[in-house]
């Protein structure tokens, strides 16, 4: 029987962030492969867990990931951790869980906190639907590239940011999305200095100029509002549905009014939250 490789989350910041799961599995495994051992150990060392550390991170040699699989497939339990958060999210992993999934070993989530989703919890902006694009690239020409790419994007835009590069992309996001697009930025989330943003790109920029900009960011964008045309019987359904509903549970009036003006149920309801959204023109 092979082993198992589990896909440990551990704390962005405040230790106390980690599961009780999370502190089973890394003491009950054979070795933890850590991106940094020297930043683990003081995690380690908090909850006192004594497994033996091995370095892994992208730059792995190859040779040494081989030695992991050989481990696993000889049955031992892995634990892979990254420096702060859900490994593989913009963190090392890839390579080592797509290479253990082609040999058939088992691999686990031990779910816990991630910046992504911390973020998003406390933006105020739409998390129905929205897309994560890690890092923008570093050179000035390819992340406005990325950033026109996105332009149109409808759904809300998550992206990581260091220091010393937050200035830039927040100025190439104002030229490319507009002064007035939304966004939230989030700086050293869980951590003792956390502090946040909310407005538009432009203020976000003078917020900055004000604010320590030291430390990681979480920055989030409002997607581009979608424009929608009506027809004449979609516009009287809709005018239908705000009669009714002072009356009527909202789905109710949809209903109501799609059966008077002859358009469809789902349809009208989509319409009515886009209305409710101010993106119908």
């Amino acid at each position: 029987m092979t082993g198992k490789l589990y896909v440990v989350a551990t704390p962005i910041g405040n230790l106390e962030d980690i599961t009780l799961r999370a502190i089973e599995t890394l003491k009950n495994c054979d070795l933890i492969a850590a991106e940094d051992t020297r930043r683990s150990r003081k995690l380690l060392n908090h909850y006192q867990i004594k497994t033996r550390l091995t370095s892994y991170h992208d730059y792995t040699a190859s040779r040494d990931v081989e030695g992991l699989l050989a481990l696993l497939e000889d049955g031992a339990k892995i634990s892979l951790i990254s420096d702060a958060g859900t490994p593989l999210i913009s963190d090392p992993g890839y390579r080592i869980v797509a290479l253990a999934r082609k040999k058939g070993i088992l691999v686990y989530p031990i779910p816990g906190v991630t910046a992504l989703a911390a973020g998003l919890s406390v933006a105020g902006l739409p998390t129905d639907r929205f897309v994560f694009e890690g890092f923008l690239p570093a050179k000035e020409a390819a992340r406005r590239r990325r950033l026109e790419a996105l332009k149109n994007e409808s759904r809300t835009i998550v992206f990581y940011e260091s220091p010393h590069r937050l200035r830039v992309s927040l100025r190439a996001m104002v030229d490319v999305f507009g002064q007035s697009r939304g966004v939230f930025l989030a700086r050293e989330l869980t951590k003792r200095f956390e502090n946040h943003f909310y407005g538009d790109v432009a203020s976000a920029l003078a917020w900055i100029d004000e604010n320590n900009d030291r430390g990681e960011f979480v920055i989030i964008v409002e997607g581009r509002k979608q424009e929608v045309s009506l027809t004449l019987s979609e516009e009287r359904a809709l005018e239908i549905v705000s009669i009714l509903q002072e009356d009527l549970p909202v789905k109710r009036a949809i209903a109501a009014a799609a059966r008077i003006n002859g358009v469809r149920k789902n349809s009208l309801y989509q319409l009515y939250l886009a209305k409710k959204n101010s993106s119908i023109t």
